[in-house]
């Protein structure tokens, strides 16, 4: 992609939204689960710091699920055959979204109380 034109590499990034959404059921899932996120900010209109705070959280947990999908593609490519690393690299590529999904959870527990309790 070297010398592309911004133009050029945003379709590229297009097409692996693309790919991820129609390849990956856990990016399906967490599109879903932002969606709902979104309809529960318009519904309870918090302020401000709680629309960029979820928003942080959720574009973390999409960011992890597209590199752990991307590393999961191209392992599988380069590595088709079980071993013992390849196995860790995934696993550790899922750890990396489990964690950020749990901080994406944590998140919205406290936003939840702050906004329905407080």
């Amino acid at each position: 992609m070297k010398g592309q034109s911004f133009r050029r590499r945003a379709i590229f990034a297009w097409n692996g939204l693309k790919l991820a959404f129609g390849r990956e059921k856990s990016f399906r899932a967490h599109v879903a689960a932002t969606v709902a996120v979104i309809v529960v900010l318009v519904l309870l209109r918090p302020p401000m710091f709680w629309w960029v705070m979820l928003a942080l959280t959720v574009g973390l947990v999409l960011v992890a699920e597209l590199i752990n999908s991307a590393l999961e593609a191209l392992i599988d490519h380069l590595h088709p055959d079980e071993h013992p690393e390849v196995g860790a690299a995934k696993d550790i590529a899922a750890a990396a979204v489990l964690a950020a999904s749990g901080i994406a959870v944590a998140v919205g527990i406290i936003f939840l109380v702050d906004v329905l309790l407080l």
